[in-house]
């Protein structure tokens, strides 16, 4: 199979899980159940998942065991977007093509099912460290509790969280480089690190290996997030499935803004090159690459 044939396949996958993980919908709170389900199955391109389930298999060669970690992180993505999307934030009116959770379901429903699929993600992740209690697997618990404190610090003040809110209280000033790079690791770069980083733990990886990953992903992540901003003014509302100019209309700070369309493409070249080089020092010999080509069409991607 080519890549792209075997990435739709992986993202296939993923969608199933996802699916697996989502509660039915039913007693009286059951809109909420709804648009969590509306909110997760929305499409995309599921790196995060993606990305806990390969960098598993680069040490383990099964990811079984990282599937809840997989939606888990979905769902605080995903979270994460349906806030950004509200009134309050940028105020956007589509994602991926569709309407945003917050147009159908109204404003407070959209806050709702963001609170709903942070908390949900949490209780999938505990309940798998449980299981593995019960069942004697001691050690598999203590990965499975590694990664969940992981993903909630990266998700949280010192990661996500503490990024939104650098960029949020800085709309409208005049920010430098280092400030930009601050919310652009903090942002962006915080949940893919806790992809591989969680991934590589629930592999068996050892810890210089962990540790060498959360270098790799921040380069990958904060080219992620500079390729993000060069599309939003250089696609189309079309192409990218979300309204163009967003930066520009809610006056963000930008690496785009600050140093211009080419030095920010030269930044995207330089992180990626340095976040693969720091990835090949972590393979195994006998893996097949698709690590690597999946990051590479992700910085490099036109939508």
């Amino acid at each position: 199979m080519s890549f792209k044939e075997l990435q739709i396949e992986k993202a296939k996958r993923i969608e199933k899980i996802l699916a697996d993980y989502l509660p039915p919908v039913c007693g009286e709170q059951g809109v909420i159940m709804e648009a969590m389900e509306y909110s997760v199955m929305a499409g995309g391109k599921r790196l995060r998942p993606m990305l806990i389930s390969e960098t598993c298999r680069l040490f383990s060669g099964d990811d079984t065991v990282a599937h809840p970690f997989m939606a888990a992180l979905e769902m605080i993505h995903t979270y994460s977007l349906v806030h950004d999307d509200l009134p309050a934030m940028d105020n956007d009116a589509y994602r991926r093509g569709r309407k945003t959770t917050h147009v159908v379901y109204g404003e407070d429903m959209g806050i709702l099912a963001g609170d709903a699929l942070l908390n949900f993600a949490f209780e999938i992740m505990a309940k798998s460290v449980a299981d593995e209690l019960e069942n004697g697997s001691v050690e598999l618990a203590k990965a499975k509790a590694g990664a969940m404190k992981l993903i909630a610090r990266k998700a949280g003040i010192y990661g996500m969280i503490g990024g939104q809110v650098i960029d949020v209280r800085n709309v409208g000033t005049v920010m430098s480089i280092e400030q930009v790079d601050t919310i652009n690791k903090l942002k962006t770069a915080a949940l893919i690190e806790a992809a591989m980083m969680s991934g590589a733990l629930l592999g068996g990886a050892d810890d210089a290996t962990v540790t060498k990953l959360e270098k790799a992903a921040a380069c990958i992540g904060k080219a992620f997030q500079i390729q993000d901003d060069i599309l939003d003014i250089t696609s189309s509302q079309d192409e990218l499935g979300k309204p163009i100019g967003s930066d520009d209309k809610n006056d963000k700070n930008t690496y785009v803004r600050l140093v211009g369309l080419e030095e920010s493409k030269k930044l995207v070249s330089d992180l990626s090159n340095e976040g693969i080089s720091l990835l090949k020092e972590c393979r195994d010999g006998e893996n097949d690459g698709f690590l690597e080509e999946l990051l590479l069409s992700l910085i490099h991607r036109k939508k």
